[in-house]
């Protein structure tokens, strides 16, 4: 059981990192293209960075793509930090 749950953590930080580089590589080289879009401090992408920190590739990717998809010109935006 313990071998289950070594295995699982392991799986889940190797996906946390693969899915922050991910989003690096967005705020590295695509978001410069399109200019300052996000209606949220901090950004989209930063928020996505701490949840994925902070609570791992499952929840961290489920609060990332919610974020995102409120992120729309019909949304007021503004100061939304991470809970």
């Amino acid at each position: 059981m313990k071998q289950l749950y070594n295995l699982l953590n392991n799986i889940n930080h190797y996906l946390t990192k693969v899915f922050i580089y991910i989003v690096r590589f967005y705020q590295k080289h695509i978001s410069p293209l399109k200019g300052p879009t996000c209606r949220f401090y901090p950004t989209c992408s930063q928020y996505a960075i701490e949840a994925l920190k902070k609570y791992g590739a499952l929840k961290g990717s489920y609060l990332a793509i919610r974020r995102i998809l409120k992120c729309h010109p019909f949304h007021p935006g503004g100061y939304d930090p991470l809970k």
